[in-house]
């Protein structure tokens, strides 16, 4: 696989490129996000590992150009852990964000989990919280051990709370996450599919809790 590491930081650079040609990929890097389109264009990447702030053209705008053009997973590296921008990254198309400094380990692992989500066929499959269970690879939901068909937006929010239990998210956050940053209708639209989901599960929708004045988490006791 061919990794794209877009970094302005030299040393950066080559510590992730040391890492993951340890691990069998072959690397490129550009130090800004002028050269990082030209190479895009001219190869094709698996990956891009792309920092936010950079001279001239930022993360941001390079991503939203890419992803004009293509679905290849884009990780966000940043030392910047500031809300704002980690929605308008989603917003933009990111898959995921890494925050300086990281772990090369940590950094890895997710980028290999991104991929096999990519590939279909991450090694592990399901994932289960309470009484529910998805597979990520075939979107299938069960309850309690019965099968749940849902829609697509409720069937994205689930998943989207099952790899993040317990972490509060604010309607704002989930209304640029499955409506898109330019979504012109209110908040309350949210508040409505959350009911479907809650609906759909039956007596496990209650592990979707509303917290109030902060939003929505799924409380998984761990």
């Amino acid at each position: 696989m061919k990794l794209l590491i877009v970094e302005d930081d030299r040393l950066m650079q080559e510590v992730i490129a040391d890492y993951f040609g340890s691990k069998g990929w072959e690397t490129e890097a550009a130090g800004d996000g002028e050269l990082a389109l030209e190479k895009w264009e001219q190869e094709h990447f698996q990956l891009v590992l792309l920092d936010v702030m950079m001279p001239g053209m930022n993360g941001f705008t390079v991503c939203r150009k890419i992803r004009e053009r293509s679905d290849v997973p884009v990780i966000f590296i940043t030392a910047r852990a500031m809300e704002e921008d980690e929605l308008h990254g989603y917003s933009l198309g990111a898959d995921d964000y890494v925050t300086k400094p990281f772990s090369l380990p940590v950094l890895y692992a997710k980028a290999m989990a991104l991929m096999g989500r990519v590939r279909g066929d991450a090694p592990h499959r399901r994932i289960r919280c309470g009484c529910i269970e998805a597979d990520v690879r075939t979107h299938e939901v069960w309850v309690r051990g019965e099968r749940c068909i849902l829609p697509p937006i409720e069937y994205g929010m689930l998943l989207f709370f099952m790899e993040n239990p317990n972490r509060v998210f604010g309607r704002e956050q989930l209304l640029i996450r499955f409506w898109g940053y330019d979504f012109e209708g209110n908040e309350r639209i949210v508040d409505n599919h959350i009911k479907k989901l809650r609906k759909a599960l039956g007596d496990c929708g209650g592990m979707i809790q509303t917290v109030r004045k902060a939003g929505y988490r799924m409380a998984v006791v761990k």
